[in-house]
């Protein structure tokens, strides 16, 4: 990616270093990457990880975060490469959401070390990025893209932009009204059904993340090649399906909660070659 020299968002919030109380938070996309790096590691079964923290999830309950934190981009590489991103979805969501008939309202990026406080509650490294609905804010451990390329072999800036961007494409959905929906069916649905509704909500964030790529690329020249190969590698290294392989040696498709590594080619491919949210409809499609 060209990122050096592009604006940085001031969005950030560094706390780094600064350490939480560790308890249960929502699972984003990295946390399947990670469980698998515990399972690997312990020998437990990652559905078992899964199923716990789903389990603390569920029965955290909202902090009110600490709002006199530093904030701006940082000065480290990594974190400036962090806002860099963040600056780039803030100026293709800004563009688009006024057509979907919502104005686009910037996140927050919060960067840490170890454990986080959010309003939905204290969160691990372990559970990987999240985005918190209640306070528009990604969360995110920068050594997570160590493990991402380290036990997943999936290296690249592109593979950890599109990390970002897939957290913030679960802010789009938030905007749109689309989070309230799926969360209100989730509540009063059977289990199989509520992992299905997930794996489409993942999918889409995937979409979405493949939007902003289109629109780096066409309108803002970052994208070098090589670069969306290196996001399709990424989403395949987290499918369900490798996962559950990798840490059980068996595929349970009834199980998952974000999808195969198919599927998330897929849906991140038809962003990519779109750059239509509209296209990013895995609610009524077939998830191919």
């Amino acid at each position: 990616m060209r990122w050096n020299g592009q604006r940085e968002s001031p969005n950030i919030e560094d706390r780094r270093g600064m350490g939480a109380a560790r308890s249960g938070a929502g699972l984003g996309l990295g946390g399947l990457v990670l469980v698998l790096a515990v399972s690997y590691l312990t020998g437990t079964n990652p559905l078992t990880l899964l199923n716990l923290l789903n389990g603390v999830h569920e029965i955290t309950v909202p902090q009110e975060p600490d709002r006199s934190l530093p904030t701006g981009a940082p000065r480290d590489e990594l974190g400036r490469f962090a806002a860099i991103v963040l600056a780039d979805t803030e100026d293709t969501w800004r563009a688009l959401l006024p057509r979907m008939g919502r104005n686009y309202e910037d996140p927050r990026l919060v960067l840490f070390t170890g454990a986080v406080r959010s309003a939905c509650g204290t969160a691990s490294s372990a559970v990987g990025p999240f985005y918190c609905p209640v306070d528009h804010k990604v969360y995110l451990d920068l050594s997570f893209f160590r493990e991402l390329a380290q036990r997943l072999g999936a290296p690249g800036d592109f593979a950890q932009a599109y990390v970002i961007a897939h957290e913030i494409g679960h802010h789009v959905q938030n905007l749109i009204g689309i989070a309230d929906k799926v969360t209100r069916l989730q509540q009063r649905s059977p289990t199989a059904e509520r992992n299905a509704l997930s794996v489409r909500m993942e999918l889409q964030a995937d979409c979405f993340a493949g939007v902003w790529g289109y629109h780096a690329k066409r309108k803002r020249n970052l994208i070098e090649p090589g670069d969306f190969e290196e996001g399709l590698q990424a989403a395949a290294a987290i499918g369900d399906d490798r996962l559950q392989k990798m840490g059980q040696g068996q595929v349970q498709p009834e199980s998952w909660t974000h999808g195969s590594s198919e599927q998330r080619m897929t849906w991140l491919r038809r962003g990519l070659e779109s750059g239509d949210p509209s296209a990013c409809d895995t609610f009524v499609e077939k998830r191919s």
